[in-house]
């Protein structure tokens, strides 16, 4: 099927940078003692992230991954067998010798025949799956076990250069909702569907519009890896879940030979930012390569043991590059569930300050999050709450305490609502616990 051209669609006048939404917000700071591209998250940028997190991880558990903790480092000879060190090893960290085996920089000894020299240093891990392809070999696996589905919320580098280093888009450091399947050939169609639901699922709980999709395959050159029959048989099954998944949910997609990683197809979802501009968000990739790579197997039904497929996926993908595109694509005004500041309560001077405190208090107590903004006038705090772009702002002075009731604005729709302040908490909450965009006042 055919995709609309990406300048057909209209594009937002101006677009405020993430940048200096993130000064305005207080979501991300950095310091140059602790080094360009490694990003510190303020209070307000934590928020954000934790709520992106607990997200990730409930829909992984929902679709049958199991969670799994791994290592930021491993062995050179890792990243060797994985094939990361002859296509990455220009955009990863030095290897790091240890102790008495390494100079006063860290750089590498003179292996002079010593037996103590280490000539198998520690690298930090430019990708997540040689790891979990090692979980996956620590015991035998039968043919009734698949498909063993591991999630992890882990940070893997990049030696990105100076230069190209931004904000929180480009970064050294990435912390990335990765999941990856292990499965018979049989079933990759319905792990791909599985995936590629959960992930079209969370980009519209984030109000992310999906352009279209593209089954990236291989050509007719020789560099791929792997028997031809399994690539066809691996982008039919892509094509199918295609026409199960994009099709009746009015999604264009079309297919680009040649687009293909060199170790498997994939479907890319693809997105336009705040700008009109096209970029993928996220990715479902077969890979072929990992389990030739670490000899990853199965016990058939006919006793003969057979290769596995790898499938990578994700929903949330990188925090960093996630966050910087919601911030531009919603000009600062997340989703109710995701602002920083949910309700930034302005109490007048007539206002009793130990009611203020106990609404604050039973709000927080219902997970949600709540500033009080007590100091100058009605004007200034508003202008401050709108800066931080709060998501409600609530006024209460005498007139609210007498009627029971919270003055209430949405700065984002200009909606303005007395809210009983006996339903308040249960509204909000209720709204936060379903994840919608704005609270219906």
């Amino acid at each position: 099927m055919n995709a609309p051209a990406p300048n057909q669609r209209s594009q937002a006048p101006a677009v405020l940078d993430h940048r200096a939404l993130g000064r305005d917000m207080r979501i991300f700071d950095t310091s140059p003692l602790v080094g360009p591209g490694l990003p510190l998250w303020l209070p307000a940028g934590a928020a954000i992230r934790y709520e992106l997190e607990q997200y990730a991880r409930e829909v992984a558990l929902r679709t049958g991954c199991e969670p799994v903790y791994s290592p930021v480092l491993g062995k050179r000879s890792l990243y060797e067998r994985s094939g990361h060190w002859a296509k990455f090893a220009d955009d990863m960290f030095p290897p790091m010798y240890l102790g008495g085996n390494a100079d006063s920089s860290g750089s590498a000894p003179d292996l002079d025949g010593s037996p103590d020299a280490d000539a198998d240093p520690l690298v930090l891990r430019p990708a997540n799956c040689p790891h979990h392809a090692q979980i996956y070999a620590s015991e035998p696996r039968s043919y009734r076990d698949l498909p063993v589905r591991y999630s992890e919320l882990a940070s893997m580098f990049r030696a990105e250069r100076s230069g190209v280093l931004s904000g929180l888009s480009r970064v050294r450091q990435i912390n990335l909702d990765d999941a990856h399947v292990f499965c018979r050939p049989d079933q990759v169609g319905a792990e791909v569907r599985t995936a590629l639901a959960a992930v079209l699922e969370v980009l519209d709980t984030l109000g992310i519009e999906v352009a279209y999709l593209r089954l990236s395959g291989r050509d007719t050159s020789e560099r791929w890896l792997g028997a031809p029959e399994r690539w066809a048989a691996a982008e039919e099954a892509l094509r199918a879940v295609l026409d199960d998944v994009a099709s009746p949910a009015g999604l264009p997609w079309h297919a680009e030979a040649g687009e293909a990683a060199f170790y498997g197809p994939k479907i890319d979802v693809q997105v336009l930012d705040a700008r009109g501009h096209e970029e993928t968000l996220a990715t479902v990739q077969l890979d072929f390569n990992q389990p030739e790579r670490f000899d990853l197997t199965y016990v058939a039904a006919s006793g003969e043991r057979e290769r596995v497929v790898m499938i990578h996926r994700g929903t949330v993908g990188a925090m960093e590059r996630m966050v910087a595109f919601l911030l531009e694509r919603h000009g600062g005004r997340l989703p109710f569930w995701l602002a920083p500041v949910q309700v930034c309560l302005l109490p007048l001077p007539d206002a009793p300050d130990q009611l203020v405190d106990d609404l604050a208090a039973d709000l927080r107590a219902r997970g949600l999050r709540v500033r009080v903004e007590r100091e100058g006038s009605l004007g200034s705090r508003i202008r401050k709450a709108r800066q931080r772009r709060d998501a409600l702002l609530g006024v209460l002075g005498a007139r609210e305490v007498a009627a029971g009731a919270l003055a209430v604005t949405d700065p984002a729709s200009g909606a303005r609502a007395s809210v009983p302040l006996a339903e308040l908490g249960d509204r909000l909450a209720e709204a936060a616990r379903r994840r919608v965009p704005r609270v219906s006042l």
